[in-house]
């Protein structure tokens, strides 16, 4: 056992030491070799898609059978998925290069000049569960900000992050980048998590990305710094002045679009002066779409065959295409429910009250808070960001979806004219 650990951590060692090397080239790479690597990269992804499905239907086939659907969703690849994770890198290298920009620049009464420069974090380490498409997402994000990237994803998608690798790698050789700029773990034993998460020194951050377990068990192990990505307990709010129309595209989308992601919208809120009126619609528009239901008691007096929810469901991050409803009571209620039961993930009001929209969204604790929109919208891509490496809901460094700027930290670099200090 001991020498399985060793040669774990031996094969760590060596995949850290050569993305610190690669890191510290790249961080000097100019922005067209970096773009290059990218645009290559896609063009590799169409090439060889038929390579890429066969590689993701041999995962599918050695999946266990008892995967729920949204985990199955999560590790299924089709050709539209392939072609839009051609297109995140295509975008990624569109967007203007984060290293090097001035953050802020002043001038001290003595005459130094001082800037606060942003400058790539370093080797990043990525844990991810079933999603093979964070493998391209991930090391174009890492890539653009400079940063040299270990990806560990789940054991399920071994075949499928190895094609996706593979065109990763052919963007970083026609760019002549060092390849292993982007790594994939070496060995699909769990022990090279710990060995990952013990890497203080050679790995500079941490982002895990995945369920509760795996995020739970890296913010207990690490010894590196994380970048945490918590549950997506997500919470739509329908106020008393909502357009139920809206109200009602909207939760379809919260909820349904795709069940298994994190912005999925898990709680159905809904104000007591409108729910008698508007709950039974909703309730029949996302049964039509197959959704099951954990209601209390003030929503099954409106709807009486919603089965009942226990304190439990309003904690549940479902992944799944359940909702628990619960009936409230005004935007205080409703941010009061939220801050006990969600995860500062996203959450989302539907109204025409401009006045209880501030409030809703001023009273949040969440990363991202949004206003007549689906909650599906906290992504990266939506946000403009080309792609995400996850969705933070921590307190410190980085909140919301994770893009270019935020994978970069900064220096400051300080001009004088000879002073010296009395």
């Amino acid at each position: 056992m001991n020498a399985i650990a060793d040669e774990t951590t031996r094969l760590l060692e060596t995949a850290a030491r050569a993305a610190k090397a690669a890191a510290a080239e790249l961080a000097r790479a100019p922005r067209p070799a970096k773009d290059q690597a990218l645009t290559a990269a896609a063009a590799a992804l169409r090439a060889r898609a038929p390579e890429i499905l066969a590689a993701n239907q041999a995962d599918l086939a050695a999946a266990e059978s008892d995967l729920t659907p949204a985990f199955r969703d999560r590790l299924t690849l089709t050709p539209a998925r392939i072609e839009a994770m051609a297109k995140g890198l295509e975008e990624v290298a569109a967007l203007p290069d984060p290293v090097g920009r001035v953050l802020a620049e002043w001038t001290r009464p003595n005459g130094l000049v001082i800037r606060r420069v942003a400058q790539p974090i370093g080797v990043i380490g990525m844990i991810y569960e079933s999603r093979p498409n964070v493998t391209a997402d991930a090391a174009a994000l890492c890539l653009k900000s400079g940063n040299a990237v270990i990806l560990r994803g789940g054991s399920e998608s071994t075949r499928s992050a190895g094609a996706i690798h593979a065109c990763l790698v052919e963007g970083l050789r026609a760019a002549g980048l060092p390849e292993t700029v982007v790594q994939v773990a070496p060995t699909s034993d769990r022990a090279f998590v710990g060995a990952m998460l013990a890497a203080a020194g050679l790995i500079d951050l941490i982002v895990p990305r995945g369920g509760k377990g795996l995020v739970t068990r890296v913010m207990q192990e690490a010894r590196v710094p994380v970048l945490a990505h918590a549950e997506g307990l997500c919470h739509t709010y329908v106020h008393a002045a909502a357009d139920p129309e809206m109200a009602r595209r909207i939760l379809a989308n919260a909820k349904m679009r795709r069940t298994g992601i994190c912005g999925a919208t898990e709680t159905l809120l809904i104000d007591e002066a409108i729910a008698p009126s508007l709950l039974p619609l909703l309730v029949a528009d996302l049964r039509a779409l197959g959704c099951d239901f954990r209601a209390d008691a003030r929503a099954r007096a409106i709807v009486p065959d919603l089965p009942p929810a226990t304190e439990q469901d309003f904690a549940t991050e479902w992944l799944d295409a359940v909702l628990s409803v619960k009936v409230v009571d005004g935007v205080a209620d409703a941010l009061a429910h939220i801050r006990r039961f969600g995860s500062e993930h996203t959450e989302a009001i539907v109204t025409e009250d401009a006045e209880a929209a501030r409030a809703f969204l001023d009273g949040l604790d969440s990363a991202v808070g949004l206003w007549n929109a689906s909650t599906q919208f906290c992504d990266g891509g939506e946000f403009g960001f080309g792609a995400e490496i996850g969705i933070a809901t921590g307190r410190l460094h980085a909140r919301g979806p994770v893009g270019l700027e935020q994978l970069c930290t900064y220096r400051y670099q300080v001009i004088g004219t000879g002073q010296v200090r009395d």
